[in-house]
């Protein structure tokens, strides 16, 4: 039976880097990446004002039944079907994506430490940590660029919900890391300390 492949999981608020250090892994050790994002349950049943009024910054707004089931079928090499979400509509795709493991795969998003049952699965897990400040600047301007928002909206949100659900929920995580990184820090280095503690693992 083959090995199973190593997964590298990747915690912290929304904005610190979570996935330029992702890209960045992926190319150096010829990994693919795995976003929570696609989990988000899917809203079609509710009317789009209320769908907008929803807490996306809550473990419970993304299906991590599926996102663990599908994770542990693809460190046995399994092939998957990943769902697909729309960010604009708050809607998932009827379409879905195929998904081939490769011999490492990097598992990305806000929550990706938060779950017991997801973090078992994990060789090296890392957090990648900044201020609230500096997350929103980089928040607004990926919302506003790839998923439609208003600056405005973007702020309002980051108030209400994003910056409370991550001092509750995401930032506690921390404790669980393997390797800790701070968003600011050069991201040549945050991919040696991870790639260096993946070895050290993969030698055992």
């Amino acid at each position: 039976m083959p090995a199973q492949i190593y997964l590298i999981g990747i915690a912290g608020p929304s904005g610190s880097g979570k996935s330029f250090l992702a890209r960045h892994l992926q190319s150096t050790l010829k990994a693919e990446v795995l976003e929570l994002d696609r989990y988000y349950r899917d809203l079609s049943h509710l009317p789009p004002a209320e769908r907008a009024r929803m807490n996306f910054d809550a473990p419970e707004a993304l299906e991590h039944e599926l996102l663990i089931e599908q994770v542990a079928r693809l460190r046995g090499r399994e092939a998957v079907q990943l769902p697909v979400y729309d960010f604009t509509t708050h809607t998932r795709s009827d379409r879905m994506e195929p998904f081939q493991a490769s011999e490492v795969v990097i598992v990305e998003g806000l929550f990706t430490l938060h779950w017991p049952g997801l973090r078992e699965l994990l060789g090296t897990k890392v957090y990648v940590d900044l201020d609230d400040d500096v997350c929103l600047t980089r928040r607004t301007e990926r919302d506003v660029r790839e998923r439609g928002r208003t600056t405005e909206s973007v702020m309002e949100q980051y108030e209400a919900t994003v910056a409370p659900m991550a001092r509750r929920f995401v930032r506690p995580t921390i404790a669980h890391a393997d390797v800790v990184l701070t968003g600011t820090e050069p991201i040549e280095d945050g991919v040696a300390r991870v790639v260096e503690h993946y070895r050290g693992r993969r030698r055992r």
